[in-house]
């Protein structure tokens, strides 16, 4: 038996449904990840899996004595005096367990046990435990939250956006735990701890669940190809009712002799085509990098900081020229931040210099979002006072404008303080992107965004012309978008590398402290590195390297052909056996298409 599943689930927000006939199951050992566009319903699925939200119709099955442990996005502490006392209150509250159990019967030895692993987990994520939960970060917050859902041991559990706040070191330290849960499922839109922890992809798409075996890279290749199968199946659907659409207009005297079975399939048709719901809007994004700056965005000069009584930065020298894109990182509280706020001139530096260079037009995104104000509404945030916004030299109204950013109108006119966490990312990104910038500052702007969102983010800003400073957990959105990167390795001390996260990785020195790493764990990440065969490629791996490309595209026209034949109103006509050839054809091409990505892949691995 699963350990829960849900049968024909059904549940409507207003008008809108969130599940329509969704079916899940999970067994013992699964690490399912949950993904889907903000507003799908991601966090009320978890919440109805944890038993804490209801169903509209269907049925919810739980084997008996499950544990199921939920760490919401957002999470709260009890107030009490020390970081520790607050955790206990909150599993004293929290629902079932044997952690629970310990706790109010007073079991001793099961007291002491649970004690034990909660204090061992919060000395793993680094946090004290003798702290006040008052004076804590979100990222504490988090990190707190997830050492007691560990600590709890539970059958079962649920993350949402767990990720959220922490920095590398703790992310990976999180992976490394989850290996161990019995089960799990996971809300999140870090592409690479999807790819590391899960077993299975769970998509939420238009109230349906649909289940992809593997991690992440593996649901990526499969849903392009339904996604393309389905635009083929709408498109054939949609002609062939535009077909009888035009044939029941017509004359009378065709009208008198007409099919009445045939109108009865117009009929169907119309119901159908009504009950289909076409994917999610796309937000639409673009960057203008307006007039070229100088060809020196910043020179620092043995620039130091500190913070209450902490050195951040110390004899800190380097040059930002026109163009570049780098990538911060280092652990919460290495300095990140306050380092922009230095170079943006917003923080005055303890020793050293900045100057920045000319003809500069900055766009600054800061990850409290303090740039939106609460009451105003999101049109005012955009063009304060009209309806109108000039956007690359183009002049559009704000409510077209805002539609590209997933605005509905009736969104517009609502005030700041009424939005998600992911509405906010998207004005603030709207605001943005408004203007004209040569210097793109991005502190954590991917917190909250769907997957897909942040896949166009990253397109936007890998042909954005102008220079880039991007502060980010995300390891495979730095690899993606930065091509080099700046590094915080403890006491003040900041170090310039080539290329994205994976690169600082392979060329870290073994005696390095990797940011929010232990350096035993950092020598073993880099030695791994280090022990992988470094290959050249012969004379025969370099012409299939160049055949490669070609190869691709002819595959890839044949399968726009054969698409393209059966998507013909009279393909049916051509017999099962065509049918059957062409069918086989299409799913050979597929696999000998990610055969040979996969190849040139190895390829240029080894090349490089």
């Amino acid at each position: 038996m699963p350990l829960i599943a849900l049968l024909d689930a059904r549940l409507a927000l207003g008008d809108r449904p969130l599940l329509d006939g969704a079916r899940l199951a999970l067994q013992s050992g699964e690490r399912l990840g949950l993904i889907g566009r903000n507003g799908t319903g991601k966090s009320t699925l978890l919440r109805i899996i944890a038993g804490q939200a209801s169903l509209d119709d269907g049925e919810r099955q739980v084997r008996d004595g499950l544990h199921i442990t939920l760490v919401e996005q957002e999470p709260t502490l009890p107030a009490a005096p020390t970081l520790r006392e607050s955790l206990l209150q909150r599993a004293k509250a929290a629902a079932g367990g044997p952690a629970r159990a310990a706790l109010l019967v007073g079991e001793e030895r099961e007291r002491w046990s649970f004690e034990t692993r909660l204090t061992e987990f919060l000395h793993r994520f680094e946090l004290d435990p003798e702290v006040a939960p008052a004076t804590a970060s979100g990222g504490e917050r988090k990190r707190a939250a997830l050492a007691l859902a560990l600590a709890a041991e539970p059958d079962l559990l649920l993350l949402d956006e767990p990720t959220n706040h922490l920095d590398i070191g703790a992310i990976e330290r999180l992976e490394d735990l989850l290996l161990k849960v019995p089960a799990a499922v996971v809300v999140t839109h870090d592409r690479a701890f999807l790819d590391r922890i899960t077993t299975r992809i769970v998509e939420l798409d238009r109230g349906v669940i649909r289940s992809y075996p593997g991690n992440f890279a593996a649901y990526e290749a499969r849903r392009e190809q339904e996604l393309a199968a389905e635009d083929v199946t709408n498109r054939r659907f949609d002609k062939f009712w535009a077909q009888e659409e035009v044939w029941i207009r017509k004359g009378v005297e065709a009208r008198r002799t007409r099919d009445e079975g045939r109108v009865r399939r117009l009929e169907r048709l119309r119901l159908e085509r009504d009950a289909r719901r076409e994917r999610l809007g796309t937000m639409r994004m673009s960057l203008d990098a307006g007039s070229r700056s100088g060809q020196l965005v910043a020179e620092l000069t043995n620039l130091g900081k500190n913070v209450a009584g902490r050195t951040l930065i110390t004899q800190l020298s380097m040059r930002i020229m026109r163009g570049d894109r780098i990538g911060l990182i280092g652990p919460n509280g290495a300095g990140k931040t306050t380092l922009i706020r230095l170079i943006l001139g917003e923080l005055p530096p303890d020793e050293g210099s900045v100057r920045l260079g000319t003809n500069l037009e900055i766009a600054y995104f800061d990850q409290l979002r303090e740039q939106l104000d609460p009451e105003a509404s999101v049109a005012d945030m955009i063009s304060p006072g009209s309806d109108w916004v000039e956007v690359a030299g183009e002049r559009r109204h704000i409510m077209s404008y805002l539609g590209d950013f997933l605005f509905a109108t009736y969104r517009a006119r609502s005030p700041v303080k009424m939005l998600s966490g992911g509405e906010r990312n998207r004005l603030l990104l709207a605001r943005l992107f408004a203007r004209p910038a040569n210097l793109l500052v991005l502190d954590e702007p991917t917190n909250d965004l769907d997957i897909e969102s942040l896949e166009l983010l990253e397109q936007r800003l890998q042909d954005y012309t102008g220079t880039l400073l991007l502060v980010s957990h995300d390891r495979r959105f730095l690899d993606n978008v930065v091509t080099q990167t700046l590094v915080a390795e403890g006491g003040g001390t900041w170090r310039e590398h080539v290329g994205g996260y994976s690169d600082w990785l392979r060329s870290a020195a073994p005696a390095m402290d990797r940011p929010g790493k232990a350096p035993r764990e950092t020598e073993s990440r880099a030695a791994a590195v280090e022990a992988r065969p470094r290959t050249r490629l012969g004379h025969k791996e370099q012409r299939e390297l160049a055949a490669l490309p070609g190869e691709i595209e002819a595959l890839e026209q044949e399968q726009a052909a054969i698409t393209a034949c059966m998507s013909a109103p009279d393909y049916h006509q051509r017999g099962a056996p065509r049918i059957r050839a062409d069918r086989r054809r299409i799913e050979a091409i597929e696999a000998l298409l990610l055969a040979k990505f996969d190849r040139w892949e190895a390829l240029e691995a080894e090349r490089s």
